[in-house]
């Protein structure tokens, strides 16, 4: 009897240290990560979704998965689709050709500076991105609350642009802008201007990588914080 007695006290205490020990450890696991889900990103574009002249870590997409999953939410490397130097129908063919998911999380697209810079016309830019956008909604579930069009930055301002005429080069990226808005408020999508921001580079080169052209980790994290903090706001707590 004494020996079950002395069992059930050493069992008893081993409860009371061990209990709380799980419990602090279920609520640091908790602090870590807000639920199981592992969620996925996709990524569609050209030199500035990609990141030209960094290091992948520093483009827009993975600084917002780092940002989301700093938070406490558990998000996959993103999956780009993207190169320096597409235009809408060249992403569109380079989609059609990629091993991709039927659906993912959150998707953003920024396309349209090739566009522009190869002189094609607005015209035939708007029916190319709708289509685009059309996909990116397809891949996002079909929930267009969880698709983010990002406008195109003006390289105008930039050292690149100079001995160009840097007001006309402003005026077609707005024209495409316009363009690019308007259908994403047909879609219903979120519609991220980044375009002021980029025009400061015209004055800090801080915002520019050594190229003179495409932008910095610093200007992509601008970016990827006003990306994350939408996606933010469609995670569960």
């Amino acid at each position: 009897m004494r020996q079950k007695l002395i069992r059930f006290i050493n069992s008893s205490r081993t409860v009371t240290i061990v209990f709380p020990v799980i419990l602090i450890f279920i609520v640091a696991m908790k602090g870590t990560f807000r639920n199981s889900k592992t969620y996925t990103y996709l990524a569609l574009g050209d030199s500035y979704t990609i990141g030209e002249q960094v290091e992948s870590k520093h483009n827009f997409p993975h600084q917002v998965v780092a940002i989301l999953n700093k938070k406490g939410f558990d998000f996959a490397d993103p999956i780009i689709v993207a190169q320096t130097g597409w235009t809408t129908d060249e992403l569109a063919d380079a989609i059609s050709k990629a091993e991709l998911r039927t659906s993912y999380d959150f998707v953003t697209l920024l396309i349209g500076v090739n566009n522009q810079y190869r002189g094609r016309t607005v015209t035939r830019y708007i029916p190319e991105f709708e289509s685009l956008l059309q996909k990116a909604i397809q891949f996002a579930g079909n929930d267009t609350s969880h698709v983010i069009v990002l406008s195109i930055p003006d390289w105008g301002v930039t050292p690149f642009a100079n001995n160009r005429n840097r007001q006309q080069i402003a005026k077609e990226i707005d024209t495409f802008n316009t363009a690019n808005k308007q259908v994403s408020e047909n879609y219903k999508v979120h519609y991220l201007d980044i375009t002021p921001g980029t025009r400061e580079a015209g004055k800090d080169t801080s915002l520019l990588t050594s190229d003179g052209l495409h932008p910095s980790a610093k200007e992509y994290s601008r970016w990827a914080g006003r990306i994350a903090a939408i996606i933010e706001n469609k995670l569960p707590l």
